[in-house]
């Protein structure tokens, strides 16, 4: 599994803040502002709202992509204020992952009242083929 201690890792911050902090029920910028100073606790490198060039072929295009974080220069975490994780949010975040030429990502849903989150790779990625 690509990246396995360091998802783990950013997982772990997940549950400090949601579970043994702040329960279900907060708006996505309160949990944002948390799992920051989590990060920083936990010494995970990260950058908030980070933009990430998008690319088209051999073009770099003019839009950019926003991540919620960008953990270890590799790892795109999307926050979804949902208590579900649907296709669509799934697909998105793996759009985002092709158009970045990043290799991992963690969309976490945090309405939800246990842990719910999905690790998702681009395929397209050399460290993933």
């Amino acid at each position: 599994m690509l990246y396995k201690d360091e998802t783990y890792k950013i997982i772990g911050a997940r549950m400090k803040v949601h579970h043994r902090n702040l329960l279900p029920g907060f708006l996505e910028n309160v949990y944002s502002e948390a799992l920051s100073i989590e990060f920083e606790k936990e010494h995970i490198p990260f950058e908030r709202e980070k933009k990430l060039t998008v690319q088209y072929e051999d073009t770099v295009l003019n839009k950019y992509y926003r991540s919620d974080f960008f953990c270890y220069n590799s790892i795109i975490v999307e926050l979804k204020s949902l208590n579900y994780l649907s296709n669509k949010e799934i697909s998105i975040t793996q759009n985002y992952l092709k158009a970045t030429n990043q290799p991992v990502g963690l969309l976490v849903a945090l309405g939800a009242p246990s842990l719910l989150y999905k690790r998702i790779y681009n395929n397209s990625h050399p460290l993933n083929q």
